[in-house]
């Protein structure tokens, strides 16, 4: 089964993070993608630009409303993501574990969720 992983993390700065802590953050996906990769489970994984480049397209009465920006107000924000081929729950959370949720500036959190597979035409 293949699940995504979310990552979201706070916001903050880009100038406020030094170079080394982005380059540890940035090391440490790149060695999740390498395992993930090597076992043949991995995917994709990508990160996502900042906020302020989002746009949100409602449906109200038939007709679309575009907002700049997120949906919702949160501390936490969505950074990226990881497609990746799991046995099971288990499994997604042992690699959850290691995906670094620190990206962009404070700690953030991994949400798994299963694909709904659709059968093939």
């Amino acid at each position: 089964m293949r699940y995504i992983f979310l990552i979201y993390s706070r916001e903050v700065d880009p100038a406020s993070i030094s170079a080394e802590d982005d380059l540890a953050v940035r090391m440490s996906h790149r060695a999740v993608q390498e395992e993930a990769g090597s076992k043949n489970v991995l995917h994709a994984a990508q990160p996502l630009q900042r906020t302020s480049t989002a746009t949100t397209v409602r449906m109200q009465e038939g007709k679309p409303l575009i907002v700049d920006g997120p949906f919702a107000e949160t501390k936490e924000q969505l950074a990226g993501y990881y497609l990746i081929e799991c046995r099971d729950l288990d499994e997604a959370i042992e690699w959850a574990q290691k995906i670094p949720s620190a990206c962009r500036g404070g700690e953030g959190c991994i949400e798994i969720r299963p694909l709904l597979e659709l059968p093939q035409r």
